[in-house]
């Protein structure tokens, strides 16, 4: 396994990171997942208070005891459940991430966190008050670096106008290449590291049978697919999908989400080889370059 500086921080994660959000509360083979996962190289383990109620993050805690000493614990913050339990609203407050916290490191069973996201933002936010808490809680010592999870290009400057962050989060892949446009020059050129999700598109990629997906049409989508299985030429496709990822060198690592042995070790592996050059510019060929519609 690879790894890689966050942006200017000094967290040193792994090439591919484990996105927690795919593991079910129920699931009884969770901690020998993650402990297999460390084993082989993982070091970063991606949640947030929202997932599950916050039961996610409870489980990540129980799992990484005894070693939390060998990975980077992120989690992420800024949607609040309602006291019914019947939805959540978008709360990028100082108040609630001050208190938000302090559930998350209940929860994680850790009195820091590594990396703590603000989980979406709109550019009608008060910004500035948000950033303020997150400043407040590295003085504090309860977060070592913050970043934001977020696709929306205004905010994202925002962000890398009037902060500190040491990464974002967003989606990216062979059929989602709208941060190419200017966002990855953007943040590569101001030393944030880039996190990118949704590196398979839902399984489009993969396995799953072709539909339309952002501003791609069903016939793009296979033809997307059908240019990864042949550069994959008979290995995983998946492999393939995320090592396109990684092959960008403004991103940091690929967050893969992971709920079992299977999707572990193809993950490893395609963190641990990559793609040749001259196969991607393929890829690319095969799939024109999108772009953001909104919140330009």
């Amino acid at each position: 396994m690879e790894y890689k500086l966050l942006g200017k921080s000094d967290l040193k994660v792994s090439r591919i990171g484990f996105g927690c959000m795919s593991l079910k509360t129920d699931q009884k083979d969770t901690a020998a997942i993650i402990h297999a996962a460390i084993e082989q190289g993982i070091n970063y383990f991606d949640t947030a208070d929202l997932y599950d109620k916050g039961l996610n993050e409870t489980a990540l805690g129980a799992a990484l005891k005894g070693k939390r000493d060998k990975v980077i614990v992120a989690t992420k913050v800024g949607n609040q459940w309602r006291a019914d339990g019947s939805g959540w609203d978008w709360n990028p407050r100082r108040d609630h991430i001050l208190e938000a916290v302090e559930q998350s490191l209940r929860r994680l069973q850790t009195d820091c966190i590594d990396f703590y996201q603000l989980h979406g933002g709109t550019i009608e936010d008060p910004i500035d008050e948000t950033i303020e808490a997150f400043t407040a809680l590295q003085q504090q010592g309860k977060i070592r670096f913050y970043g934001i999870s977020s696709i929306r290009p205004n905010v994202i400057r925002a962000y890398v106008e009037r902060s500190n962050i040491a990464g974002v989060m967003m989606q990216y892949s062979l059929l989602d290449r709208r941060p190419e446009e200017s966002i990855l020059d953007l943040l590569q050129q101001n030393g944030i590291g880039v996190l990118a999700r949704g590196t398979v598109a839902s399984g489009l990629l993969v396995n799953k049978p072709p539909k339309n997906y952002l501003d791609r049409s069903t016939e793009q989508v296979a033809q997307g697919a059908q240019a990864i299985r042949q550069v994959a030429a008979g290995k995983d496709p998946a492999q393939v999908a995320i090592q396109f990822a990684l092959a960008r060198e403004a991103i940091t690592a690929a967050v893969v989400g992971i709920r079992t042995m299977e999707q572990l070790k193809v993950a490893v592996e395609a963190g641990s080889q990559s793609v040749p050059l001259p196969a991607i510019e393929q890829l690319r060929s095969n799939v024109p370059v999108n772009t953001y519609a909104e919140h330009r």
